[in-house]
C-alpha cells in the first residue's frame, strides 16, 4: 500500500476549524475508498459505512431525527459517542441512498466536530434524478489516478523521489528519471496497475488488469442505464474515446458512427461527469481570465494513459523508443503531460485548459496553458528545434509576458528567443518527467530571468 499525495489535502480540510462534510470525486477504480482508509489511522475512531450493505444503509433511510441516527451509527459500529470529536465517518457508495447526501447538511449544522468523508461511483448517480446534493453545506476534492511521485514512492524509488523534487534537478539523476518515468507513462496511474507492477515488475501480467478495468466501466452503463438506447450511446463513447484521446473531436459522426450530434453530446459529457473522460474547451486569449469558448471543437482527454495505451496497442512502441514524442504521433506524451497536470489539482473547479488561434486557412495551438502568479503561461509538448515552434510565436507575441515552458527529451535549459513579430521572450526546456514539478521551475525560472538581465 503506498501513499497518495491527496493525504495532505485531506489533512488541511479536517483542521479547519468551519470544515463542512467533504464529498469525495473520482472516477471507479482510482483509489478514493484505499486513501480514505489510509487517512482513518489519524483519528481515534472510524467508522466505516459502505451503503451497498444493506444493514448500513438502513439508518439512513429510516431516519427520524439526526440525533438519533447519530447513536444508531455509532452503536452499530461499536464505537464510544463521547469520542465523537475524534472519530472520522466514512460513508462509501453514498449514491445508494439518496437520503443519505441530503442527510450531510445535518451533519454540517448538527455535528460540525465530527469529520464527516463521503464517496460514491459517479457514473451511477448520473442516471439517478433522485440524488440531489446538500448545497453549500458540503466541499469536494477530486482524486484523479497515481501522479509520477506518486508512482515512484510505490515502487520504492524514494531516493529518485528526493532528487525528483530539487530545483535544478542533478545532471547525474535525469537517466535514471527518464527511464522510470518511461514506465510511468507505460503503464499509467490506476492504482491496481501501479500496486500490481510494485509488487512484481511484471509488465505482461497487466493486461488482465487492464481488460477488467474497461470492462467494468462498460458493465457500469449497462447496469445503470435507463433504455437500450443509452447504453449503446455511452458503450460506443467510452470504446471510441480512448483512440480518440489526445485530438480534437466532433459530437456528429463520433468515432465513425451514424450518431447524431445530440446523442453524442449527451453521452460524452456523462462520461465527463463521471471523470471518465475531460472535454477541454480551448482558450482563444492569451490572458487571464479562462474563457473556455464552448462553440468549438474540444480535447478530449480520458482518464489514465496507460489505459489509452493498452486500448489503442502502443505498448511496446513506447518500450522501444529514445523519444516519447516519437510514439503513437506524440499523442501519448502530450495525453500523460495532462494527466500530470491534472494530478495536481484537487478541486472540481480547475481541468485542463489549451489555447487555440483560428483564422481561415490558418491556425496555431498550444498544447497546454498553465495559470502562475496571473499569467498564463504557455506549455508546448516537442521535440526539434525552437525555431518550429510557431504557434509559441504568436502567443508570446500577444502575452503580456516573456515566460514560455517547453516539455521534451533534453536537458534543462534557458533559451532566449525572439518572436517574427520582434518580441523578445524566454523559453525555459525541461525534460518530460519534470512536469509534476513545473510550479517549482517557474519560481527558479523567474529567478533565473532576473539574472540573465542584471548581466
Amino acid at each position: 500500500m503506498f501513499q497518495r499525495n491527496i493525504l495532505s489535502e485531506l489533512e488541511k480540510w479536517a483542521s479547519k476549524p468551519n470544515r463542512k462534510p467533504l464529498i469525495i470525486r473520482g472516477a471507479r477504480q482510482v483509489g478514493k475508498t484505499t486513501v480514505i482508509n489510509q487517512f482513518s489511522d489519524a483519528f481515534e475512531q472510524y467508522i466505516y459505512l459502505n451503503l451497498e450493505l444493506p444493514e448500513d444503509k438502513r439508518p439512513f433511510e429510516q431516519f427520524e431525527n439526526f440525533d438519533t441516527l447519530l447513536e444508531t451509527l455509532f452503536f452499530l459500529k461499536n464505537k464510544l459517542l463521547a469520542k465523537r470529536g475524534k472519530t472520522l465517518i466514512f460513508i462509501d457508495e453514498i449514491q445508494e441512498a439518496p437520503v443519505a447526501l441530503q442527510q450531510l447538511r445535518y451533519f454540517f449544522e448538527q455535528a460540525p466536530d465530527i469529520a464527516v468523508i463521503s464517496a460514491g461511483s459517479m457514473l451511477e448517480s448520473l442516471f439517478n434524478p433522485g440524488i440531489s446534493f446538500p448545497v453549500g453545506r458540503v466541499e469536494y476534492l477530486v482524486i484523479h489516478p497515481v501522479s509520477f511521485p506518486e508512482f515512484l514512492g510505490a515502487v520504492n524509488e524514494t531516493s529518485v523521489l528526493s532528487y525528483l523534487k530539487k530545483v535544478p534537478v542533478a545532471k547525474f539523476a535525469e537517466d535514471k528519471l527518464m527511464k522510470l518515468f518511461r514506465t510511468y507513462c507505460l503503464i499509467g496511474g490506476m492504482p491496481e496497475i501501479v500496486a500490481q507492477y510494485a509488487a512484481s515488475k511484471d509488465l505482461s501480467a497487466l493486461q488482465t488488469t487492464y481488460e477488467s478495468l474497461l470492462v467494468s466501466y462498460l458493465d457500469d452503463v449497462e447496469k445503470y442505464a435507463h433504455s437500450n438506447a443509452q447504453i449503446e450511446y455511452i458503450r460506443h463513447a467510452i470504446r471510441v474515446s480512448f483512440a480518440e484521446a489526445g485530438k480534437r473531436i466532433k459530437y456528429q459522426g463520433f468515432g465513425n458512427s451514424n450518431y447524431k450530434s445530440r446523442e453524442m453530446g449527451e453521452a460524452l459529457r456523462a462520461l465527463e461527469k463521471a471523470l471518465l473522460i475531460h472535454l477541454v474547451f480551448p482558450q482563444t486569449a492569451p490572458v487571464l481570465p479562462l474563457l473556455p469558448d464552448q462553440h468549438k471543437s474540444p480535447r478530449l482527454h480520458v482518464l489514465d494513459t496507460g489505459m489509452l495505451n493498452y486500448f489503442v496497442g502502443i505498448q511496446q512502441e513506447i518500450l522501444g523508443t529514445q523519444d516519447l514524442s516519437t510514439v503513437y504521433q506524440g499523442t501519448m506524451i502530450e495525453h500523460v503531460i495532462g494527466q500530470e497536470l491534472l494530478a495536481r489539482q484537487y478541486s472540481a473547479l480547475h481541468g485542463l485548459n489549451f489555447w487555440v488561434r483560428e483564422k481561415s486557412g490558418t491556425s496555431a495551438e498550444i498544447d497546454y496553458l498553465f495559470v502562475y502568479e496571473g499569467k498564463l503561461i504557455p506549455i508546448e509538448v516537442k521535440s526539434g528545434a525552437e525555431g518550429r515552434l510557431k504557434s509559441l510565436h504568436l502567443f508570446m507575441d500577444h502575452a503580456p509576458h516573456n515566460m514560455a515552458v517547453r516539455f521534451f527529451a533534453g536537458e534543462i535549459s534557458i533559451s532566449t528567443i525572439v518572436t517574427p513579430g520582434n518580441k523578445e521572450y524566454y523559453l525555459l526546456n525541461l525534460p518530460y518527467f519534470l512536469i509534476s514539478q513545473i510550479e517549482e521551475y517557474l519560481k527558479w525560472f523567474e529567478n533565473q530571468i532576473a539574472k540573465m538581465k542584471e548581466k
